[in-house]
């Protein structure tokens, strides 16, 4: 129904255009260059010398494809068993052409098999469309979200003058996360394309297209499942109206063994504030009964984004950060797909990633990693990240800390308090839920970190024990700290005592923690956290580390002989 209002709505121009918005309207976002210093005190967190240089993970490398066996030091536990999958960009240009963002460049799958205290591992670039089409032409051919392709040099001037209004192809670069859907793992950006592969080969089986069988332009690649295999994800939508932020359903089985996303709905749309300016979110939180949607004020301009390829812009040159409007919550019932009436805001952040959410008490409490000022992004150009010396300290000094956050969202039966009372009934947290005269309920947070995390530059890529705690009360979450442009440390955070502990090898930058945990445990720290761990020093190796969740301290590594880029997103898969 909202493609066929779409199409009969739009002009043919922002028609062709739409084609084009799944590139970037669910992709993460770049922003506008900084033209006004941050309020960030310039200081590097318990650094007193200049940065490292990363330029050498940032640079294009060679695939692995053939599986070679990784020399372990310490030891992998014998029932680790399984895959530790990882996706992200590995190569940056074709020809002379270069890309100029690091979430651009072309996706390398990366696969660690442990299996009885052994570790292989082996990679390969995704044979993309995308990627075929550029290395055939050995240019680059189709634009990315901080990169705009050039027309043809092979054609005359006014061809490829005329080429500008020809319709874009859309990217199927699917870079960022493995998602799984019915028993299958998919590669997943935020475009309406996703990449099925086999993970025991790495190879690509199909391509799917989220358009095929409901009406998005695309989905995040961070859905989130039900114990039963029921799938959640949202992606938006764009008509006459404005957009709409859509909350997808997709079923636990499949009826035919050729199925992909068959069955998928749409359960709920939720319509922007700002018709022609939606906010980009990069994730979502989920409880046993809840949804909950973070609508931010890092905007996009559609259109923007429809004349970029007119005026020879990439597409991040249609989003920006405005401040001047606050951040809003809202909380769908994923059982019935109503969106609930509770007005929610708090003061102007952005989050890529939540951390978990949970119902108490007739409320629902989500944990975010926030940060204070959304132009943090354009830190993520290749030529920031790739500076040296005094110049790299600069970059970094830009950048906003993220720190973890609990919001309480009080729901139905609390509405109807006096203004100014606080409706949060949660004696545990200091977080507010405070009513307005005229009906929002203003949102304060509560910091759930020891002060001593600012040692570590803030906090991302936060995980949990999923399986066992995701929806519910919990106690402990995991991330980088970011004492650089890229992590440089692991932390464990107990969200109840408000510490932490810490991992880190100097000139080393690990890879986002995964959780994996013993199996039969009952205790929810009761595992191992697995991270690869890549150097800028080609003399020395990278590696996967096995941490011991509870106490932090290393119980091995498996070294390999590659060179590897620093990635996004990954998962374990148990053999």
């Amino acid at each position: 129904m909202f493609s066929q209002i779409f199409l009969r709505s739009v002009s043919d121009f922002s028609t062709i255009a739409v084609d084009f918005l799944s590139m970037i309207l669910r992709r993460i976002p770049v922003l506008k260059k900084y033209m006004e210093k941050t309020h960030q005190k310039t200081v590097i967190f318990g650094q007193e010398k200049t940065l490292p240089c990363i330029a050498p993970l940032l640079t294009t490398v060679e695939e692995t494809p053939q599986v070679i066996s990784a020399g372990v030091q310490g030891h992998f536990p014998e029932w680790l068993s399984g895959y530790l999958l990882r996706v992200g960009p590995g190569k940056f240009e074709f020809g002379k052409d270069k890309y100029n963002h690091w979430f651009d460049g072309m996706a390398l799958l990366h696969q660690f098999k442990m299996e009885k205290g052994t570790v292989t591992y082996r990679s390969k670039f995704l044979q993309s469309d995308t990627y075929k089409a550029n290395s055939d032409r050995d240019r680059i051919v189709i634009s990315e979200f901080g990169t705009s392709a050039l027309p043809d040099p092979c054609k005359s001037v006014f061809e490829r003058f005329m080429s500008k209004f020809e319709k874009p192809a859309i990217t199927d670069n699917t870079n960022v996360n493995y998602v799984l859907y019915k028993g299958d793992y998919y590669l997943s950006t935020e475009t309406n394309f996703m990449n099925k592969v086999d993970i025991e080969t790495l190879e690509k089986t199909e391509k799917v297209n989220w358009r095929n069988f409901i009406a998005v332009n695309g989905a995040t690649a961070h859905p989130h499942y039900d114990p039963d295999g029921t799938t959640y994800n949202m992606g938006n939508s764009y008509g006459k109206h404005g957009s709409c932020y859509n909350v997808i359903r997709v079923p636990p089985e499949k009826s035919d063994p050729g199925e992909t996303i068959h069955g998928a709905q749409v359960i709920c749309s939720i319509a922007s504030e700002e018709g022609m300016r939606p906010s980009y979110y990069h994730s979502f939180g989920m409880t046993r009964n809840y949804i909950i949607f973070i609508e931010q004020p890092l905007k996009i301009n559609l259109w923007r984004i429809i004349s970029s390829k007119i005026r020879g812009k990439a597409f991040s040159d249609g989003i920006s950060w405005e401040p001047q409007y606050n951040t809003r919550f809202h909380v769908v019932d994923k059982h019935t797909g109503q969106l609930l009436p509770g007005m929610y805001f708090s003061k102007p952040f952005m989050t890529f990633h939540q951390i978990n959410a949970f119902e108490d008490q007739g409320c629902v409490v989500i944990d975010l990693c926030c940060q204070d000022d959304g132009r943090i992004l354009e830190v993520y150009q290749l030529q920031n990240l790739r500076k040296t010396g005094k110049e790299l300290d600069q970059v970094y000094n830009l950048t906003a800390k993220i720190s973890p956050r609990r919001f309480v969202l009080p729901l139905l039966g609390n509405l109807n308090a006096p203004e100014g009372e606080n409706l949060s009934p949660l004696t545990y947290s200091s977080a507010s839920a405070v009513k307005q005269a005229d009906g929002k309920i203003w949102c304060s947070y509560e910091n759930l970190y020891p002060e001593d995390l600012k040692e570590e530059g803030g906090i991302e890529f936060p995980q949990i024990n999923y399986g066992q705690f995701n929806g519910k009360k919990y106690q402990f979450f995991y991330g980088c700290g970011f004492r650089h442009v890229v992590g440089d440390s692991l932390i464990k955070v107990d969200v109840v005592n408000k510490t932490r502990r810490v991992w880190r090898e100097d000139g080393f930058y690990p890879s986002e923690p995964v959780f994996v945990p013993v199996p039969g445990a009952s205790k929810e720290d009761d595992g191992v956290i697995l991270s690869v761990v890549i150097t800028p020093n080609q003399v020395k190796k990278n590696f996967l580390l096995v941490l011991d969740a509870k106490n932090f301290e290393e119980l091995g590594r498996a070294e390999v002989p590659v060179q590897m880029p620093y990635g996004f997103h990954g998962t374990f898969v148990t053999i």
